[in-house]
């Protein structure tokens, strides 16, 4: 990023969507939208591709659909996972693309198994309030799940036994992440605050710990959207304050705030994979490209209709 080319082989892919009822893939290069999919019946919450980048899920009210990526002539959607009760607010695969994972309006956590033809999904993890976020440990075995009512769960999909934790009482838990190394995890909530934890154990028998480590007063209003570098040195955190902090793991302090003027809310970002990067996604119906360490916009992606409140990116080769 941000030369290079997209798709026909190209690693770069780049899809936005909200509440227009659109998806739009686009060169990420130059800003270009190369193709447009129609998802009529809702706004979609979250984008995910899978990890073999044949496919996007998108998420929304009752439903998840699956659409080819490889088909720029194909608009319908190629899987359909129906069944749910209220609004899909988050979704992830597994490393190898196995299962995939759902939270959602309903207060449950779901795993759904790629490789079976039936598209019921397998298990159900239950929670007293609606789930905002739902995160993979990279062990590929624990699931941290965050809800409104503030808990963090720790869902331990070998044993099922679960943990929980409230960092901060009736402030709703509105995304987590943890990142690539296995290290920290951040938490953000509605009252603009950001807790870190660091992580030990997690691998082979031993779960993970969680030792807090530092909370930061990141924004003056609600956090939407939390997320680690690919190199895990950085933490953004995106916000309804209409802008975008990068924070350095190293000790937490910030190195940059990124703001234009015509921003509002930012609901979704994601890293370049050389972390040099990040796109972020904003109620004004835009999304852009900015350079993480000068703030500077690099390139801007207009065409949507409406709030744009997720993305999906991946320019990894690999």
């Amino acid at each position: 990023m941000p030369g290079g080319s997209d798709r026909g082989g190209d690693p770069v892919i780049l899809a936005t969507a909200g509440y227009d009822h659109t998806i739009r893939f686009w060169q990420a290069h130059s800003g270009i939208c190369h193709r447009t999919v129609q998802h009529p019946d809702c706004q979609v919450n979250a984008l995910e591709i899978t990890p073999d980048k044949q496919h996007i899920a998108a998420a929304g009210y009752q439903h998840i659909r699956m659409y080819d990526l490889n088909s720029s002539g194909n608009q319908n959607p190629v899987v359909n996972y129906d069944g749910i009760a209220k609004n899909i607010t988050s979704l992830g695969f597994h490393e190898e693309g196995k299962w995939m994972y759902t939270g959602g309006e309903d207060s449950s956590a779901r795993i759904w198994d790629l490789r079976s033809r039936n598209l019921q999904c397998q298990r159900i993890f239950q929670v007293n309030a609606p789930v905002n976020c739902v995160n993979l440990h990279p062990n590929q075995g624990e699931l941290f799940v965050g809800d409104q009512s503030g808990a963090i769960h720790i869902w331990d999909l070998k044993t099922d036994h679960n943990e929980q934790l409230i960092p901060e009482a009736d402030a709703s838990i509105q995304s987590l992440d943890i990142d690539p190394d296995g290290t920290y995890m951040a938490a953000v909530n509605n009252k603009g605050n950001c807790y870190i934890w660091s992580l030990t154990g997690g691998y082979g028998d031993e779960p993970t710990q969680l030792h807090p480590k530092t909370k930061l007063p990141a924004h003056k209003r609600y956090i939407l959207k939390c997320k680690f570098s690919p190199d895990s040195t950085l933490l953004a955190t995106t916000s309804a304050d209409t802008t975008v902090r990068i924070w350095r793991t190293a000790d937490f302090s910030l190195l940059t705030e990124l703001k234009d003027a015509s921003q509002r809310w930012v609901w979704d970002c994601a890293f370049s994979a050389d972390s040099q990067y990040i796109i972020t996604a904003s109620s004004d119906n835009m999304a852009r490209l900015w350079n993480v360490e000068t703030g500077e916009i690099k390139r801007e992606y207009s065409g949507h209709q409406n709030a744009v409140i997720c993305l999906a990116f991946r320019d990894d080769i690999s």
